[in-house]
């Protein structure tokens, strides 16, 4: 199975080699079906215009594509530094950035071949139909220009942590069900008392799990009657002779390729599976943001803005789903997926400790924590109450007088603007 990061790969460069392609082709071809076909059909400008009008389309193009292009890896390296290298990616990837490209260098290179239709074999025409798609051609250019721009704007701190946030709420949405109205934990079976036949080790380089494939590893495991449970957890780096999997009283090893093919690896995380990396990714702009180089604790804030839609969401999700079951109700794959605990340390834990001493973050944090335990189910509130007070200590630690005790202690949702009437005592 060819891997999806190899398919995004091809098609960073890929699109846009399509679009030249065409372009050079339509270019060649056009002008010869029309002198064949329409005779008659003429644009009406002279020939010296043409050319003109081609040649100042074809050199504005590609210097305004090496212009655009200049400025955007410029703002992506800059973002890179400001936020987090690992955006670096989502952004270069953009499918606007390739398509953009594409229709730059189609406009440039089919300006190009359409002069070799103007006077062809001295008819002094300039075909209508070519001339025509020079102008479509332009004006998608433009079209395609300001749509880039508009993208480049994502690059603002505010529109990185939406697009961040935005991706993590699709990943909840798509991964977790509904919390039932019991929220009860079900252990499966002890299957490690079966015998251990079979493990999948990792060769080669080191690769992101980016998913797993559930439903052709239940369909294996019922195969060969077999349990299936994956050694690593999605967003976990392999590494050379790493156990991938484990097979469980199976009656018969299973095709080693095929186990292979249930899990997706690739050379950097990606969104698919793993909503911890947009909390990943979260955190890490909100400490940037906390270290003395730049010292912003705002965008910290506005970064626990996303954080709390994300953390809410998932309190209100099934999360315990790691055990996945045939036809027949059979437990055949087991796979780790992070607790409610790990989700908020992953929140919480190095924001708190870069954001000890910011009575800006330790409000927002405040009034986080004070909004999931009034709005999340009970189940959830025991791990929040733990945080809770954690924050109280830290707060007495890093803030030598009561006043300031006091003031930090505050829940904010803005860090520093109205805050609630209720206050976490120190």
């Amino acid at each position: 199975m060819r891997s999806r990061s190899y398919t995004r790969q091809l098609s960073a460069w890929g699109i846009p080699a399509l679009y030249a392609g065409v372009a050079i082709a339509a270019g060649m071809t056009f002008p010869r079906i029309e002198s064949r076909l329409f005779p008659d059909l003429v644009a009406p400008m002279s020939i010296s215009s043409a050319r003109a009008i081609y040649t100042a389309i074809a050199s504005g193009m590609i210097t305004l594509t090496g212009i655009v292009f200049s400025l955007t890896f410029v703002m992506v390296q800059f973002s890179a530094t400001a936020y987090s290298p690992r955006l670096v990616l989502l952004i270069a990837r953009d499918p606007v950035m390739s398509h953009a490209l594409g229709m730059f260098t189609g406009n440039f290179l089919y300006a190009i071949a359409a002069l070799v239709g103007i006077d062809r074999n001295g008819s002094g025409k300039v075909p209508f139909i070519s001339a025509w798609v020079v102008v479509v051609l332009l004006l998608g250019s433009v079209t395609m220009f300001i749509v880039l721009i508009h993208r480049i704007g994502l690059l603002q701190v505010n529109q990185m942590l939406i697009f961040t946030g935005d991706r993590g709420r699709e990943v909840i949405n798509t991964l977790y069900p509904p919390m039932p109205e019991a929220a009860a934990v079900i252990a499966p079976e002890d299957f490690r008392a079966l015998p251990c036949i079979q493990t999948l080790v990792h060769y080669g380089k080191p690769c992101s799990v980016q998913s797993v494939d559930m439903a052709r590893l239940v369909k294996l495991a019922s195969a060969a009657d077999a349990v299936i449970e994956i050694a690593v957890s999605v967003g976990d780096t392999a590494v050379e002779s790493m156990p991938l999997l484990h097979v469980f009283g199976a009656e018969r090893t299973i095709h080693e390729p095929d186990l292979r093919q249930g899990i997706e690896l690739g050379g950097e995380r990606t969104f698919e599976q793993d909503p911890k990396y947009a909390i990943r990714l979260l955190v890490d702009i909100a400490i940037r943001a906390l270290s003395p180089a730049v010292n912003d604790p705002t965008t910290a804030v506005q970064a626990l803005d996303q954080i709390e839609d994300l953390l809410l969401r998932l309190g209100q999700r099934h999360l315990e789903i790691g055990a996945f079951r045939d036809q027949d109700g059979n437990l055949r794959l087991v796979v780790s997926f992070p607790a409610w605990e790990d989700l908020l340390g992953l929140a919480f834990d190095e924001i708190c400790f870069y954001g000890a001493t910011s009575v800006q973050v330790m409000r927002r944090m405040n009034a986080l924590i004070g909004n999931l335990m009034q709005m999340l189910p009970q189940v959830r509130r025991p791990a929040l109450a733990v945080w809770e007070e954690r924050l109280k200590a830290m707060i007495a630690r890093s803030f030598t007088s009561d006043e300031e005790r006091i003031e930090a202690s505050k829940e904010d949702r803005q860090g520093l603007g109205v805050p609630r009437q209720r206050s976490i005592g120190v």
